[in-house]
């Protein structure tokens, strides 16, 4: 029997304790035992982010908490800059296009991020209200400088709207030290849980412009789940399973603490990278993200037959390309519920694999410069 493996960036592998508490018979959500358990995970949440601000939940994915921000957060009377270096920063044009606002989409070269010179340049014309960027930008593995975007963002009038979906639980983030004014965030990533969850965290800031327009969206009015949160509890109908699962997931994330699991999965990151180079592989971003790294193939493997290979005989499952980058590279998360020794253990199959593929591979190379980050670490 092959033990199946995810290293996908969501969703992720959920931990066993998890599942078990996800397995209990359900309860009623209008009851205080659902309003004391909503209050501990509101409390977990904040710990997470380091932040004092209201953290809202939605029953959706991560794209329904950025679109919650986008919706209800921007003025109308002013242009909103949108970061555009991947899927991701795309989307988040899409959506506001979609509610009629006066977008300037920035786009970056796909493995490059925005900077905060650029965003000051654009802020310093007075003419934009809210600034909405990528933290780690998925499908190209790239990560930008949130903290030196937030405090040029801090000294204006505008918003920062940051996705930090696959950031959150797994690179540096202080909400409040950094100024970032909303952080969206979803379930199926660092948090160990499956996909259904999404969070928005909104500093005082940001309410204060949020009060002032009235959104085209009801579910999604951040309003409603302001209201709610003030009694513990949320307008709509939540996911009462998946919030118990969290409460879990957050007492063993705050049990390792959250600057340590930065800090390992950097090193899960990096033993990644020298891997992959150590191989004679390429690594796509010029900015990596430590949430996920994007390796480029070798010639003559192909997408298809790689992760086949490793998908049904060793039982690990990672994520292709996309766009332009669909049978071009690979990614492999560093999220959640991993650890050194699944990392290894990828490397080494991910050798086997490249040479059943056809490449020419030095079986033990990549585990040998993966295992001495990880050595020099612990």
């Amino acid at each position: 029997m092959i033990k199946s493996r995810l290293f996908t960036p969501g969703p992720t592998d959920v931990p066993p304790e998890v599942l078990v508490e996800m397995a209990k018979p359900i309860f009623h959500h209008r009851t205080e035992r659902f309003k004391k358990l909503f209050g501990e995970v509101n409390e977990g949440l904040k710990k997470l982010l380091m932040t004092s601000n209201d953290v809202l939940t939605i029953a959706g994915s991560g794209t329904a908490a950025m679109e919650a921000a986008i919706a209800c957060a921007v003025p109308r009377d002013k242009k909103v800059l949108v970061a555009n270096g991947g899927k991701f920063g795309e989307r988040w044009v899409k959506v506001a296009k979609t509610y009629g606002l006066d977008v300037d989409e920035a786009k970056q070269e796909w493995g490059l991020a925005i900077s905060a010179e650029f965003v000051r340049e654009k802020l310093a014309t007075g003419r934009y209200g809210a600034v909405v960027v990528v933290h780690s930008e998925t499908s190209t593995a790239t990560a930008c400088d949130l903290e030196a975007i937030g405090k040029v963002v801090a000294t204006t009038d505008a918003l920062l709207i940051a996705d930090c979906i696959t950031s959150a639980g797994t690179l540096p983030l202080r909400q409040d030290d950094w100024k970032v004014d909303i952080v969206a965030m979803g379930s199926q990533k660092a948090l160990m849980l499956p996909p259904g969850l999404a969070f928005v965290s909104v500093s005082p800031k940001a309410w204060a412009v949020i009060d002032k327009i009235t959104p085209p969206t009801l579910y999604l009015n951040l309003k409603a789940y302001r209201k709610s949160l003030a009694d513990s509890d949320v307008p709509y109908t939540p996911a009462v399973t998946l919030i118990r699962g969290l409460k879990v997931a957050l007492d063993m994330i705050h049990a390792i603490g959250i600057e340590k699991i930065w800090a390992r999965s950097a090193v899960l990151a990096k033993a990644c990278r020298e891997a992959a180079l150590a191989l004679g592989m390429k690594i796509f971003s010029k900015q990596p993200s430590n949430s996920v790294t994007g390796i480029m193939y070798p010639e003559g493997v192909t997408d298809k037959a790689f992760r086949k290979t490793l998908r049904e005989k060793y039982g690990c499952n990672v994520a292709g390309g996309q766009d332009w980058l669909e049978g071009k590279m690979f990614r492999i998360s560093h999220m959640g519920y991993t650890d050194p020794v699944d990392t290894i253990g990828l490397i080494a199959v991910i050798e086997y694999t490249l040479a059943e593929c056809g490449a020419k591979v030095e079986i033990g190379k990549g585990v040998a410069a993966a295992a001495r980050v990880i050595k020099d670490w612990a």
